[in-house]
């Protein structure tokens, strides 16, 4: 295997060289303390990113077994990982070398991740690296600067446990074992959905994911006959809405929240990351939504399937039955 001084003079070798030079450096290299793997090294500036990855023994970096013992909590601490890989990599690498690094951006929900993956006692982060050229001529030298100075600073403040808040890391891992808990129990109680009192449904904007300002958002409360509770293993006994097998309606008047209540229910089918405001509000993972393209509508179709025994005695059959002509249904 190579190590870091043969990455620095193949660099220094190929500087100002035409850009497919930079293939030069596929291969697995020795940094010290992490090992750093180029995969795959883009055809010209304007390609798609280069694609590398590092790697080092989950030993070294020091997790304690308690933040990915159980597969739950595996996949939500890599997916951890992965935000502080993105962070650091923002905070490390700036001037005109800001975003050389990067690496998948994350969102309000936890997602098992390919970015981080464990394996033989490894934990490994696969990133793209932006190799700097002038024109169609290699940087060599600010190349340099990005692999052999900037990306250990960006490992080591990201994968080390050392250098991470490790209360973050626990309730990250905790918050997103509840909820799968929470999917678990939903099953045994004859529910499909589950929205725990105190959540914060509103987002920022129609664009920006984030929660509402808490100031300004009303904490969901559940009606008296629909609450339920649920024990869970980290955070105690949960109180709210239960939604049951069936037909459930969601009516009131303009502004009144059925939009973001049926929003947040369709995403519940997704774990959600600590201060999202819907962390437990829980879906069974086969949810899905259905809605009727604008200006279209249902008609002449038998719902009788999904709505039966309407008051007054309507049968549902009835109603999807051709009309004759002249007749109406009101």
């Amino acid at each position: 295997m190579k190590d870091a001084e043969d990455l620095r003079r193949t660099l220094r070798r190929i500087d100002g060289r035409g850009y497919k030079a930079y293939r030069d450096i596929e291969g697995e290299y020795d940094m010290g303390w992490f090992t750093l793997r180029v995969d795959h090294v883009q055809s010209d500036p304007f390609a798609p990113p280069s694609r590398m990855r590092a790697s080092i023994a989950i030993a070294q970096a020091g997790y304690p077994l308690e933040l990915y013992s159980g597969r739950s909590r595996e996949v939500a601490f890599r997916d951890f990982l992965t935000r502080c890989f993105y962070a650091a990599s923002r905070e490390q690498v700036g001037g005109r070398r800001r975003g050389a690094i990067s690496i998948e951006r994350p969102g309000q929900e936890i997602l098992e991740r390919s970015t981080v993956v464990f394996r033989s006692g490894m934990v490994e982060v696969r990133f793209k690296v932006a190799l700097p050229a002038a024109g169609r001529r290699i940087l060599g030298r600010e190349a340099e600067k990005i692999l052999l100075g900037d990306l250990p600073l960006v490992v080591e403040n990201s994968l080390l446990y050392r250098n991470m808040d490790g209360e973050a890391a626990l309730q990250h891992v905790t918050t997103s074992e509840d909820a799968d808990h929470i999917r678990e129990r939903l099953r045994e109680v004859g529910l499909v959905s589950f929205v725990a009192d105190g959540s914060v449904l509103p987002r920022r904007s129609g664009v920006d994911p984030r929660p509402m300002d808490r100031g300004r958002a009303v904490p969901f409360r559940s009606p008296p006959s629909m609450r339920v509770e649920l024990d869970t293993p980290n955070h105690g006994t949960l109180t709210g809405m239960g939604i049951g097998e069936g037909v459930t309606l969601i009516v009131g008047g303009g502004y009144h929240g059925k939009s973001t209540l049926l929003s947040a229910i369709q995403n519940g089918v997704y774990n959600h990351i600590p201060g999202d405001g819907r962390e437990f509000v829980v879906s069974l993972e086969s949810a899905v939504k259905i809605r009727a393209e604008d200006g279209r509508r249902v008609e002449k179709v038998d719902i009788s399937p999904f709505i039966s025994e309407l008051p007054g005695g309507v049968d549902t059959p009835t109603l999807w039955r051709p009309l004759r002509q002249g007749q109406r249904f009101c």
